[in-house]
């Protein structure tokens, strides 16, 4: 089992969650948007421009990521999923996250009943480290577990 220490955005825990992981930026509505559209609740991504991550079910994974990218709705798009109960299990970034996404976990735990506990700058080694599939279990304190 390998640890990671992250900063802590949103707190909360996370136990034995898969990993989902993409090495490309993460474009939060492209992502989300058939979700959110057509009541995907299993969330299955759909921006085909992340081959990674395409038609994977995203809701109650780990997402790791090494940030967002994409539009200004991105943190509008973050609460919605939460909103309606189709959030990841929890958002893992290897660098700094952007102000969008942060204001989207902030917000979808401030006004959602919603748990997506949001760890950034976990480093490079993290997103090397980390394979799809993998079991993630994060502490309150910004530990993040690797399981095999």
């Amino acid at each position: 089992m390998r640890m990671f220490q992250g900063r802590v955005i949103v707190e909360g825990t996370v136990e034995g969650a898969p990993a989902l992981v993409s090495h490309q930026g993460f474009n939060t509505l492209a992502s989300f948007q058939k979700a959110l559209m057509f009541g995907d609740k299993k969330a299955k991504c759909s921006d085909q421009d992340n081959p990674e991550l395409y038609q994977k079910p995203m809701a109650g994974a780990a997402l790791c990521l090494p940030q967002t990218i994409g539009s200004t709705t991105g943190g509008m798009v973050l609460y919605t999923a939460a909103k309606m109960g189709r959030q990841p299990a929890c958002l893992l970034f290897s660098g700094p996250i952007d102000s969008l996404a942060a204001a989207g976990a902030i917000l979808a735990g401030v006004w959602t009943q919603a748990s997506m506990p949001t760890i950034d700058s976990l480093g490079d080694d993290f997103l090397a480290a980390v394979q799809t599939g993998m079991k993630i279990n994060v502490t309150r304190e910004g530990q993040v577990y690797l399981e095999d």
